[in-house]
């Protein structure tokens, strides 16, 4: 039985292809299966081959990559051929498990003047009363 559901707010115009090739990837990483196209489920199915599913509405970004369905399937697929560096998955994951920003800093900066408050996640440990960890939190 799996956990309890964790999302992140997305600057799609810098991640959404690199947070939907790690989701797509998920099954493989895990060992279920060898490729996506193995994993039943997966929303691959659509984006690199094709498959009508109904319950799938493409993102802006995904029609921006061809202007036929032919094109964008064989953009999408391409993204499959190099590996997600190590220090992408951890930002996916720690933005995910935090409840955290997955964006660059001119976007995490944009919402926290939205929202008025800080989005990001803190600093943790140290002494809160020292001067030193002080100046962090600045």
């Amino acid at each position: 039985m799996g956990g309890r559901f964790k999302s992140s707010l997305v600057d799609s115009e810098n991640y959404f292809l690199i947070v939907s090739r790690y989701i797509e990837l998920n099954p493989v990483r895990a060992g279920m299966v060898d490729f996506p196209t193995d994993y039943r489920w997966s929303s691959y199915h659509a984006t690199a081959l094709g498959k009508e599913i109904t319950l799938l509405t493409p993102h802006d970004i995904y029609l921006g990559l061809g202007s036929t369905s032919a094109e964008r399937q064989t953009a999408y697929t391409a993204l499959f051929s190099g590996f997600i560096p190590v220090h992408t998955l951890e930002s996916i994951r720690n933005a995910t498990n935090k409840a955290c920003i997955l964006g660059s800093e001119r976007f995490k900066a944009e919402i926290e003047q939205q929202l008025g408050r800080r989005v990001q996640a803190g600093l943790h440990g140290g002494d809160r009363r020292s001067k030193a960890y002080q100046d962090q939190q600045l």
